[in-house]
């Protein structure tokens, strides 16, 4: 097993892309914290991880809240006492609106959802990957966060806010065993892109691409978080799309 008695926090992780990765983290061995604001989605999939034969958190959590993101810390150093593994999967889109016409309260949360929670999430648990050796931590992306789409200016600035603090984080941090990195995983059936109707289905906004499901991004999550931290990559982008991004 890949990350066999490794302990993994997965914001976001109660449904999709997050639990799907909390799975796979499970399967290869490690026990898994997963946190979100749904508490039935992510007490369903801490109890699949335990019939993995591995230990399992359910914090409920909204990881753009700062108080809520330190109780989540304290959650995780009293059940597992220490942390290998962090992926900062929580986020999404908020308003798809030209800037004229947004909302200034919802433009502002789509940045808290998709970048300051990952700042948040990681300043609280690095302290403890630092004393436990040092780590991966995994930020999800998206190919807006490398190019832009006019209408979808939160989204886009949101993620490519996540992929400059994927870098700066990776330079403060490399010394101390921990790695950062970025993945980008292209088209997904998710809630949220149930529009592009079936997996395997070619997405309106690019011939190339095809619609994966949730469980194909996470073999390269576990790729990723088996690397020896003080040898393996980091301040990367890792794609899944297949276009330039």
């Amino acid at each position: 097993m890949l990350l066999e008695g490794k302990k993994a926090v997965v914001t976001g992780g109660g449904r999709g892309i997050g639990r799907a990765i909390a799975l796979a983290f499970a399967r290869e061995g490690a026990d898994v914290c997963v946190a979100a604001r749904s508490r039935g989605e992510i007490e369903s999939a801490a109890e699949e991880i335990r019939q993995l034969g591995r230990q399992a958190l359910a914090v409920e959590c909204d990881v753009a809240d700062a108080a809520a993101v330190e109780a989540l810390a304290a959650a995780v150093r009293e059940g597992f006492g220490r942390l290998d593994i962090l992926l900062n999967n929580a986020g999404g889109g908020v308003e798809s609106k030209p800037v004229l016409e947004s909302d200034p309260q919802l433009w502002i949360r789509a940045i808290h959802v998709n970048a300051v929670s990952a700042y948040l999430v990681s300043r609280a648990l690095l302290p403890l990957m630092i004393e436990s050796g040092g780590g991966a931590i995994l930020n999800m992306g998206s190919g807006l966060g490398h190019q832009s789409k006019p209408g979808n200016s939160s989204y886009n600035a949101g993620k490519a806010a996540m992929w400059m603090f994927t870098r700066c984080l990776a330079e403060e941090v490399w010394a101390s065993g921990v790695s950062v990195n970025e993945i980008v995983p292209g088209p997904v059936l998710t809630r949220p892109n149930m529009r592009w109707r079936q997996p395997g289905a070619t997405p309106p906004f690019a011939k190339s691409e095809f619609v994966k499901q949730p469980e194909d991004v996470a073999p390269l999550a576990v790729w990723l978080a088996s690397q020896y931290p003080r040898q393996g990559p980091t301040a990367q982008s890792f794609s899944l799309c297949r276009r330039p991004t």
